[in-house]
């Protein structure tokens, strides 16, 4: 089966009577909402709006298990920790190093369901550790063609807003369970529809430029690559920028290089509609 091991990778577990409510209050996901067997996006944002730390989290008996960067790891129980306060929880770092990930075909039977790549029509299963010896390439490709990003390749962290990554449409952000950090900002670009920066898939005829390498349109900067596998990629761009690029027919390019951008099927989402004559004008 495909599979591949990510060593970059690691995990936070929280436990105890109050895991539940502590966590809901702090963190994007609806955890009512979150069935067994199923690890679901979800971060932890500034008090405006901007994602803090990115995660996975997952049920595993009477507790959750949180999958972040390896980089991440540290910062993130230092913060959880300073808002446990007298809170009935435990929380403390596993030692397993990395995941492995396993897709198209059966998956060990403990492994849960990634649901970003599930709202994609992906079956892919996460296990903590070194199940697996695949090549990483492949999970990346698979990456790309979908639209799923991480943090620290793709975007910085406290620089992104969660529709930004897509966590609007892929379950990572709850609008209906009530308060959590960052809440009203997030909540009021959902429903004034305010979202300009999206995740796309970035095509080349020949090898991209480094990850980091600007998108230019029009003589503006719509975004910048983030990973890049030989000529595709994927990016987080200003999408009326680049509908107004392609309403004109700008070219689009990366260091010179020729780019074409499309937004994840799976997503729904489209580029603003824009007057090719107002384009050409501007």
């Amino acid at each position: 089966m495909p599979s591949a091991y990510l060593p970059d990778r690691a995990f936070i577990r929280v436990s105890g009577t109050g895991a539940t409510d502590f966590l809901q209050n702090l963190i994007t996901p609806d955890l009512d909402a979150l069935p067994d067997g199923e690890a679901r996006a979800g971060a932890l944002l500034t008090p405006q709006g901007k994602i803090m730390f990115e995660f996975l989290i997952w049920r595993k008996q009477e507790a959750y298990v949180i999958e972040t960067g390896a980089d991440q790891q540290d910062a993130f129980l230092r913060r959880l920790t300073m808002y446990k306060l007298r809170a009935p929880v435990d929380l403390a770092a596993d030692e397993t190093k990395g995941v492995s990930v396993f897709w198209d075909e059966s998956a060990p039977p403990q492994a849960v369901r990634d649901s970003r790549f599930a709202k994609a029509g992906v079956d892919l299963f996460r296990l903590p550790g070194p199940s697996s010896s695949g090549d990483a390439r492949a999970y990346e490709a698979l990456r790309i063609a979908h639209g799923i990003v991480v943090a620290g390749t793709d975007y910085a962290l406290n620089d992104a807003f969660p529709h930004d990554v897509l966590m609007d449409v892929n379950d990572g952000v709850s609008f209906k369970k009530g308060c959590f950090v960052g809440q009203e900002v997030v909540s009021r670009m959902k429903h004034r529809g305010t979202a300009r920066r999206r995740v796309v898939i970035v095509h080349a005829k020949g090898d991209l430029p480094a990850t980091g390498t600007e998108i230019m349109a029009g003589g503006k900067t719509i975004g910048a690559l983030g990973t890049v596998l030989g000529a595709d990629g994927l990016a987080i761009i200003r999408t009326d920028r680049a509908a107004e690029a392609m309403a004109s027919g700008a070219d689009m390019t990366a260091a010179g290089v020729a780019v074409t951008v499309s937004l994840p099927a799976w997503t729904g989402i489209s580029f603003p509609t824009v007057d090719p004559t107002a384009a050409a004008d501007d």
